[in-house]
């Protein structure tokens, strides 16, 4: 029987053969976080028999949880996909971007730079990424197909009416476009969907033991890239991630979910986004719009 799952279904794969017909070098945004897991089993179901089209682009921040790194590299050995790795470090030396310093300090926002970097040197002309409407509130403003002016950067006001399936993907040569096939996808659709394909996600998304701090109300992991201060104290408790990205700044939930139907369960029943635990999303109440518009994820 189809059911709304599957209608998701095949709305994400309109929309990925929609890119492929229409644009002539997108790439995946892939971080090995579930979204991206989705979008890229969607690609590879899309296209069967034929190979994956796109290739899978990591803007790794060289603050990534080893757990994700080894997924992300068993991931595309075993879908024998194509991965581009830019290092945000690679960034920082050529003098493009300027690390934070200080106990807060995260590369999240200067991912930005070298993504544009990629896109630039890559002369990617869509970008497809994992970002859906129900996560926050500046996504919820994107289209499915999001149009970026000649820097790449995005502007809420100048997007494109989308009625139904009439995407509109026409655009000018050096015209740069953001692709966003579970934009009306949530949380639960996303772990739904993973246990009716029995995708492997990282073993980070399930309940074990990690050594955390307390910072303004959000646990994160004691890591090398980020230390509690004197007066915060680690300690060892059972969490989980609903997120997985740069790791100063994802933070972890208290959590007992040690399987998918676990976490499907515990999502019915939570009361904060899924994107609480998002430090970088706490710097002000537009955070998350502020980088989009300097082209951010």
């Amino acid at each position: 029987m189809f059911d709304d799952l599957d209608h998701l279904e095949e709305e994400a794969i309109y929309i990925l053969r929609e890119v492929y017909g229409q644009f002539a070098n997108p790439v995946i945004l892939f971080s090995g976080g579930k979204d991206s897991i989705v979008v890229t089993h969607l690609a590879i179901r899309a296209f069967a028999p034929m190979p994956l089209p796109f290739p899978l682009l990591h803007v790794d921040t060289g603050h990534n949880f080893p757990e994700t790194i080894a997924f992300r590299d068993h991931f595309v050995q075993k879908n024998n996909a194509r991965l581009i790795v830019r290092l945000v470090q690679d960034t920082i030396d050529q003098g493009r971007a300027v690390e934070e310093t200080g106990p807060r300090a995260s590369r999240n926002a200067i991912q930005s730079v070298t993504l544009m970097d990629a896109i630039r040197d890559l002369k990617i002309d869509c970008a497809i990424g994992g970002a859906r409407r129900d996560e926050e509130k500046s996504r919820a403003k994107e289209r499915a197909i999001s149009c970026r002016n000649s820097a790449g950067q995005w502007d809420p006001k100048a997007q494109r009416p989308e009625f139904g399936r009439h995407l509109n993907c026409a655009h000018s040569a050096g015209e740069h476009f953001r692709a966003f096939p579970l934009s009306n996808w949530t949380e639960r659709d996303v772990w739904s969907y993973i246990v009716r394909r029995n995708l492997p996600v990282p073993d980070l998304y399930f309940s074990h033991t990690r050594l955390v701090f307390e910072r303004e109300g959000v646990l994160y992991a004691v890591t090398d890239f980020l230390q509690p201060d004197g007066n915060e104290l680690a300690t060892e408790r059972v969490v989980r991630f609903r997120t997985v990205g740069d790791a100063t700044c994802t933070g972890a939930i208290l959590s007992t979910a040690s399987n998918l139907a676990d976490i499907l369960d515990e999502i019915s029943t939570l009361r904060t986004t899924e994107r609480s635990g998002r430090g970088d999303d706490k710097r002000s109440d537009t955070a998350m719009e502020d980088r989009k518009k300097q082209g951010y994820f």
